[in-house]
């Protein structure tokens, strides 16, 4: 990044290796070869099924994991030991934060070697965040964690120093391999040292590891109903297993005892029916494949439970978990308990993202397991998740492959939104159950400001208006009731950032977030003919005009610190781009009689020709607008592109010429600095941070290659290139 900047052609790429010099000036060619990489690069996706216990260290809602000792052991004496152990993938060698509070002392050991200890100031203040950063390998990382009791506390807090970007835990003994968490020993005499090593049995420890992951004899000797759901007589249970027959056919003869009622069920069709205390016998033939079986357990007055074995005389067979469950070996899942009244929807209960509606209200799985669960995790980094860069990027492929009328790109883009929209109920029930910190929708059922919704959620609503997304409604009506009601603003109802998981962030206006607004709430607007929202988008360019316009330059400050009671007075070009962009979408819905229509299309004019005063010689313009000397921004550029489109096309720019010229040089230097001939996207800024300082911006906030926040604005910039040139031919 040393090379000057008087040139921008060869800055990120040789230009023999650009997309220009492999298809042209064909903007086609280019959205499709951009558009097909990313598909392919990440590809529909499932979800994980895990088990999960809730009698050990769970993470709270800031998403990082919380052991209070105190409570496991509050027979502990002062002075001694409780060792935490467990792993946390990292994909390449490099620095992690991480934030702890400190209950009493605490030592971490990452891979073997002591890597950070507490001391009498950390240990003082339990409320305090305690920032450092560690330096991972490549690969899996053990973590051992060792806290000492006293009498001012005994435990910690540990994780990620950013709810938004949480660290998933995961056990590390073979026993556990594939679950969530972390393990704990017993407490241990002061002094104790431990030797531990990733993939370790838990027995050749030495040592008890908790949560506990099998039952007490007392436990095993009730029916397997009464100890997942307790004694409930006359309520129902539904177990669900896989039979597996490979080879050929199978003659397959069932036996088994139960405590209560039974009913067993093989592909949705009646096999038995017994009354309570009845022997479960019965003969069918199986053929090649997957069979469900489905066990309807009723409480009687001997007891809730059930056994089952299924022998094949012919062929071969074996019970599977319905799911492809890790962290447990458990072959058959639970749910419950029903009433006569309110009976299990089997059909619907194959879906495991649907949330079982049992007479104690929403449930889902369990596992024959003290306390355990089947939970769901996403863990596809940019597959049916929900942010605001791929609310960009997906809007960006949708409008792309409109523009080439590809069916596939439609349809990826279709099913991405589909899948946020289909966990959604998921989510929420997870967040419920398990105290805040989800693995499915994070963002979205953690909502705590404009970027968990605007974005996406204007995403989700245009996809919605070129392909069947169900539920989506659902959803919208969430995000416009935390944008309406919720979303802190000042007085004048101008969005700002108040109370974030993101403490950084608290009370600070930025100009990003009129592109996590304004956009969804035109399109929400449209939805719904509520002139409520398009006013709510017209009064925030008027809110964040009076505090984020730099005058003399005609273009945006980034942010306004609301403790220091000023702008940064730096004008970050993404921040600018989000402007602009959003302004164009406004303009586009806003009736031609709204009473801001004026002020706001002569803001349009004037930004636009601010913006266009900074553009370099070569097209391009730069991370710190005003600062040439700062490198060459891909998605800024873009944006601009965008926007100076929509106003030649509009007609709300009156002297259109420089603006077609300036869009004509733009999108040529991308296609030859930015973007190479395999559709890899250069020169994207990361997401930012804020500073009074344009250093910050020219030297920390650095590019980075196929950054989601700009891969769909440069497709977006490529959809408007074409269009201005139809618009331009058809005058």
């Amino acid at each position: 990044m040393n090379q000057s900047l008087t040139s921008s052609l060869g800055f990120y790429f040789e230009e023999s290796l650009s997309m220009a010099n492999a298809v042209g000036d064909k903007p086609s060619e280019t959205l499709t070869v951009i558009a097909n990489r990313f598909k392919e690069l990440n590809p529909r996706a499932p979800v994980t099924y895990r088990a999960f216990s809730t009698r050990g260290i769970e993470r709270s809602q800031d998403y990082r994991y919380e052991a209070d000792f105190n409570a496991f052991f509050p027979d502990a004496e002062d002075e001694e030991y409780v060792f935490a152990w467990s792993k946390l993938w990292s994909g390449a060698e490099g620095e992690l934060m991480f934030d702890i509070n400190c209950y009493g002392p605490i030592k971490v050991y990452l891979n073997g070697q002591e890597a950070w200890s507490s001391n009498i100031f950390t240990e003082r203040y339990p409320k305090q965040r305690n920032r450092f950063t560690l330096n991972m390998a490549k690969g899996w990382n053990q973590f051992v964690v060792r806290a000492k009791k006293t009498r001012g506390g005994f435990g910690w807090k540990f994780g990620s120093w950013l709810g938004k970007h949480p660290y998933v835990f995961m056990m590390p003994s073979a026993e556990r391999e594939g679950m969530e968490g972390w393990l704990f020993s017993d407490p241990l005499p002061a002094g104790t040292e431990l030797s531990l090593e990733l993939g370790d049995s838990e027995s050749a420890t030495g040592q008890t590891w908790y949560p506990e992951s099998a039952w007490k004899d007392a436990d095993l000797e009730r029916g397997v109903c009464a100890r997942i759901f307790g004694d409930l007589e006359g309520k129902t249970a539904v177990a669900w297993s896989k039979a597996v027959v490979s080879g050929s056919s199978a003659k397959v003869v069932a036996k088994g005892s139960s405590k209560g009622s039974a009913k067993v069920l093989v592909d949705g069709k009646d096999v038995f029916s017994g009354v309570a205390g009845e022997a479960i016998g019965f003969e069918l033939e199986l053929t090649e494949g997957s069979h469900d079986i489905h066990v309807l357990n009723t409480g009687g007055s001997d007891g809730w439970g059930f056994e089952l074995q299924l022998e094949a005389e012919s062929g071969s067979l074996e019970l599977a978990n319905p799911c492809d469950l890790q962290g447990s070996s458990a072959v058959w899942l639970f749910s419950g308990p029903y009433d006569e009244d309110c009976q299990p929807d089997l059909e619907a209960m194959n879906d495991f993202l649907y949330v079982h509606k049992t007479s104690s209200g929403d449930g889902y799985w369990k596992i024959d397991a003290p306390d355990t669960y089947l939970r769901l995790y996403n863990e596809n980094p940019l597959f049916g998740r929900w942010n605001y860069p791929l609310g960009v990027t997906l809007t960006g492929l949708l409008h792309a492959g409109l523009t080439l009328g590809s069916e596939e790109i439609q349809s990826y883009v279709r099913d991405h939104v589909q899948v946020c929209c289909s966990t959604y109920a998921y989510s929420l029930w997870d967040r419920s159950q398990f105290g805040g910190a989800t693995h499915m929708h994070r963002l979205l059922s953690s909502i705590d400001s404009l970027d968990d919704c605007g974005s996406f959620g204007a995403c989700m609503l245009e996809t919605a208006k070129h392909c069947d997304v169900e539920g989506f409604e659902r959803l919208a009506h969430f995000v416009a009731a935390f944008i309406s009601e919720k979303q802190d603003r000042f007085p004048d109802g101008a969005f700002y950032r108040r109370e974030m998981m993101h403490e950084f962030h608290e009370n600070t206006m930025w100009a990003d977030d009129l592109y996590m607004s304004v956009p969804f709430l035109c399109r929400y607007y449209k939805l719904t003919g509520d002139s409520r929202y398009i006013d709510d988008a017209a009064n925030q360019f008027i809110g964040f005009r009076k505090r984020l316009y730099i005058p003399e330059d005609r273009i945006m400050s980034h942010v306004f610190d609301l403790r220091r009671e000023m702008a940064t007075g730096v004008p970050w070009g993404r921040g600018n781009g989000w402007t602009v962009f959003s302004l164009a979408e406004l303009l586009g819905v806003l009736p031609e009689d709204h009473k801001n229509r004026a002020e706001l299309l002569e803001f349009f004019r004037e930004i636009c020709s601010g913006i266009l005063a900074l553009q370099d010689e070569e097209g391009f313009w730069h991370q710190v607008l005003t600062h040439h000397d700062s490198y060459p921004e891909t998605s800024c550029t873009a944006m601009f592109i965008f926007g100076f489109s929509q106003g030649v096309r509009n007609g709300w720019l009156e002297d259109a010429e420089p603006y077609i010229k300036a869009v004509d040089k733009a999108w040529g230097i991308i296609n030859r600095c930015s973007i190479d001939k395999e559709g890899n996207v250069y020169g994207v800024c990361r997401g930012s941070e804020f500073s009074f300082s344009p250093e910050y911006y020219k030297k920390d906030l650095l590019p980075r290659l196929n950054d989601t926040h700009g891969i769909g604005i440069v497709l977006l910039a490529g959809v408007e290139v074409i269009r201005l040139r139809n618009h331009l031919a058809e005058k």
